[in-house]
Formats: C-alpha cells, structure tokens, sequence
C-alpha cells in the first residue's frame, strides 16, 4: 500500500507534468471520439472539438502557470534579494515538491546568513569600541604625561635653582632653609603625581567605589572639625547648619571624605580675610543637600563650567594648589551620578551637591 501511494504520489514536479500531459492526451482522444459520435454533422463536431480543445488548452497553460511558472518565478526573485543580501521577504512557496524544498533551503540560507551578519555586526561595533577605547587610552596616558611636564617645569626649576644655591653657599642658616625648600618642592611633587594618578585611575575605570552605609551628619562633622575648627590659623567666621540628628546615605565613605576635604580646604584658602565660611547640610524631598560658601571674590558666570577641569586655576584665586582638587570631586560624584556644581552668591562663592538618604 505504501508502495502505492508513492507510485501514485504527485510530490515531484516531473510526476505532475507526465500526470498533466497523459491526462490531457486522454481527454484529447475521448473528446475527439465523443464529438465524432454526436449526430452534429462532421463540420459542427469539429468545430465543438476545436472548441473544447481551445478551453482544455488555456486549462492547462493556468494549471502549468501555477505549478510551474510561478514558483520558478518567485524563485528566481528571492535568490536575486538574497544575493543583494535583502533578507526581509522570505519566500512562501510552501507545496510538497522541489520548489518547496528549494523554498525552504532558501529561508534557511536567508535566516543563516541574516545570523551571520548580525554576528559580523556586532563583531564589527564591539571592535570599533575597542579601537576607540584604546585611542581614549592613548590620548589620556598623552594627556597625563603632558599634564606632569607642564606642572613638573615650576617646581624642578626651584630645586635646580637652590641645590645650585647650596653649592655656592656657605653660611649654614641659608644652606639648611635652602634644604627646607627643596624638600618642600619635592613632596609638592610627590603629592601632585600621586593625585594625578589617582584622578587617572578614577577616571579610566581603574579604581572602583566600595559605598557603605554610614551617617553623614557625624560623617561631615569628623572631616569639617579636622580642617576647620581643630586649625589655629584660621582667620574667619566658621558658621555651619546641620541636622540634630542622624541622617544615612550609601556611598564610598573614603572618596566622599576626599570630596568633603577638597571642598572644605578650597574654601578655606578662598575665604576673605576676616570673612564668613559657612557649611550647609539640609534634607530636601529624600536627600541630603550640601554646601559650603565662602565670602571672597566671585568667578565670572563663562568661568564656571571650567572650575571642574584638570589643572585649571581661576585668575581671580589666590589658591596656589595644583588644580586638580575640584576635578576629583567632580569624578567622584560623577561616578556616583550625583548632582553638583557651583554657583556665586551675594558677596561669595558656594559649592554644592546632593545625595540620596538611605532609609
């Protein structure tokens, strides 16, 4: 029995083009012998032969059309869009011979190659992104060299200029304040590069935020007391406004203390003589809002936005340091997506920036 439905099935092209031909042969003979039969006249029954044969011939060209042409056709069109790698219209032949084969290798191939590229793609961004990566890289680590000549020039130039000083003096006094001085200059150096290449490290990725639950209030009374009110050269007004009572936040306590600390001290040496340093630490609709203001020389509104930047120093600052403090708390909240900024007040500057409270 299977063997005769295969015998019988029409699952191949080639069965149905000898299936179509030997049933339009028969019906060529039968109706040719019928119309022969009929008491028409031989002239008429031609003519309805004619006739019939007519109609049985466009029958057939339809049915070849479909079965045929037309597969061959779309065929022929899906391999021309996959060949341009247009693979968003598949082919939808879907009968049970050689042209749905064809049809369903052709998707196949189409979803394969569709897969492949998207993979070459991808391959292709993410190498793009390392090559960009790797040319950031370069161009920090270029930076970061330029950076430390330009900043090394000043202080090596004072240690050349008194170690020869020393060669050539020779009263003591003068030769040990000659050696104050360079060992001074020598940890400034020391200092500078190491602050350098910490704000390098956060900046590149290097270096990761460890946040810890802490109070923030006791938090910023430690760092503020050490730099403020613990130093007996100090030549303001220290006022301050904090919460009665413990407020905690999520962060990294040891960078956060690096931010109080730049903050406090840049405030600290741009306050005016005789002048009101005031911190600020309020809540405000779920986090902790603080600032530190100082009375002292505003900065020009286009200046602002450059505060923030390596090295940079303000024309109108008395502020002898390296210029990199405010660009270490600008990476530190950053990299925390905390908001900050600075902005000048009535007679002064205020620094400020907020941080969620944790419950």
């Amino acid at each position: 029995m299977n063997m005769l439905k295969k015998i019988v099935s029409l699952r191949t092209v080639r069965k149905k083009i000898i299936m179509l031909s030997k049933i339009t042969g028969i019906l060529l003979i039968l109706s040719y012998v019928l119309s022969m039969e009929f008491p028409l006249g031989e002239n008429l029954s031609l003519i309805i032969w004619l006739l019939f044969v007519s109609i049985l011939v466009l029958i057939i060209d339809y049915l070849l059309g479909r079965f045929i042409s037309s597969p061959i056709t779309e065929l022929s069109n899906a391999a021309k869009r996959m060949a341009q790698l247009d693979f968003s219209a598949p082919c939808t032949i879907t009968s049970d011979d050689e042209f749905g084969d064809i049809s369903n290798s052709l998707n196949t191939m189409a979803e394969n190659l569709q897969q492949a590229f998207s993979k070459l793609e991808e391959m292709n961004k993410q190498l793009e992104k390392d090559v960009e990566q790797e040319r950031v890289l370069l161009q920090e680590r270029k930076d970061l060299v330029d950076s430390l000549s330009h900043e090394m020039k000043t202080p090596l130039g004072i240690i050349r200029a008194y170690a020869e000083g020393i060669q050539d003096e020779t009263e003591d006094d003068k030769k040990q304040k000659y050696s104050e001085i360079i060992i001074a200059e020598t940890e400034r150096m020391s200092k500078l590069i190491t602050t350098l290449l910490d704000l390098s490290a956060l900046e590149n990725g290097a270096i990761k935020l460890h946040p810890s639950r802490f109070d923030f209030v006791e938090f910023l009374e430690t760092v503020a007391g050490r730099l403020l009110i613990d130093m007996p050269d100090t030549d303001f007004t220290l006022q301050y406004e904090l919460p009665e009572h413990k407020v905690y936040v999520f962060s990294d306590r040891e960078r956060m203390e690096q931010v109080l600390g730049n903050l406090i001290i840049n405030a600290k040496r741009n306050v005016t003589s005789g002048g009101v340093l005031k911190i600020s630490l309020t809540e405000q609709q779920g986090n902790l809002f603080f600032s530190i203001y100082n009375e002292g020389r505003q900065i020009a509104q286009e200046e602002l936005p450059k505060i923030w930047t390596k090295f940079y120093r303000h024309k109108n600052s008395a502020y002898s340091g390296s210029g990199l403090g405010l660009a270490i708390v600008a990476q530190i909240l950053s990299m925390q997506n905390l908001d900050f900024g600075a902005e000048n007040r009535e007679a002064g500057v205020a620094f400020y920036f907020t941080i969620p409270i944790m419950k």
